[in-house]
């Protein structure tokens, strides 16, 4: 049980997870914070939060755990608007989708409090923003991804996943690097093809008859392009170096695929599409 939770991003991420902590019974009182007063006002009146504050150090002010909603370009002014009240007793957590730039801006900014922060990454999210769509459900049954470094504190570590395992999330622990390099290859640059195709198509000049014929299938491989723009223009840029890494290799299989059926290689087309389906598959069933 928390006394007091200090929420720095009020939107759908941060208002999902007080919602969830209350209904949980793991918090007393919920402290908020958003840059836009609104939506500070919005939380209040849900519920959300009991608590508006008028700055993100005050939102921390008196609190023993800590979450940071925010986008992850602006990771590094939010440790420095709190940092003079980070203590070494208050846990410190993030819900970004990438950890090594975050890790990085904790190390520069809270120095010796530094250990107080337990990064991590809900594996959740929906492709509306905005507090009004928070849901206490939004972490059940989701993975959760906390990324330690050797300054860790080993206490805050295990709270941290007592915390998340209790809102009937799996918890996982990854280096940042590591994570990283994985949500590159399975988030990151899906959601960048998924942009990229619907630019593709509704730039073209019958792009809006092209899209008045898709189905199913397509309304499937680009729900994600429906993300937040702002929130995913700093995910890419964060991750840029892992992206780019993984964006070769899907360039390769890309390239060997257009290529075959230019020279009409129908046997070697197929035996990649085999082994992307049977992998698939047989990832659908692990999942299950």
């Amino acid at each position: 049980m928390f006394e007091q939770l200090g929420l720095i991003g009020c939107g759908l991420m941060g208002g999902s997870f007080a919602l969830a902590m209350k209904r949980a019974g793991l918090v007393k009182r919920v402290v908020g914070y958003s840059k836009s007063p609104s939506t500070t006002e919005r939380a209040r009146q849900m519920g959300v939060i009991d608590v508006e504050a008028p700055s993100a150090l005050l939102a921390v002010s008196g609190a023993d755990i800590v979450l940071l909603a925010v986008p992850v370009s602006a990771t590094e002014a939010t440790f420095k608007a709190i940092r003079h009240l980070v203590t070494p007793s208050m846990l410190v957590m993030d819900v970004g989708s990438t950890k090594r730039d975050v890790v990085d801006a904790a190390r520069r900014v809270l120095r010796e409090n530094v250990g107080s922060f337990v990064p991590a990454h809900p594996i959740a999210g929906k492709e509306v923003s905005g507090v009004e769509h928070a849901d206490a459900d939004l972490y059940l049954g989701k993975q959760v991804i906390l990324t330690p470094i050797e300054r860790t504190q080993v206490g805050h570590l295990k709270r941290a996943q007592d915390a998340w395992e209790a809102l009937g999330c799996n918890v996982l622990q990854m280096a940042p690097e590591a994570h990283d390099a994985a949500f590159a290859a399975v988030s990151h640059l899906p959601h960048l093809i998924a942009f990229a195709l619907m630019h593709g198509i509704v730039n073209q000049g019958s792009g809006k008859e092209f899209l008045a014929l898709a189905g199913p299938g397509f309304r499937d491989f680009t729900r994600i392009a429906a993300s937040d723009p702002k929130m995913w223009r700093d995910v890419l840029i964060a991750n840029r170096h892992e992206l780019i890494e993984q964006a070769k290799i899907f360039q390769r299989s890309l390239h060997n695929m257009l290529q075959f059926a230019e020279d009409s290689g129908g046997e070697k087309l197929e035996a990649m599409i085999e082994q992307a389906s049977q992998a698939r598959a047989g990832w659908r069933m692990g999942k299950k």
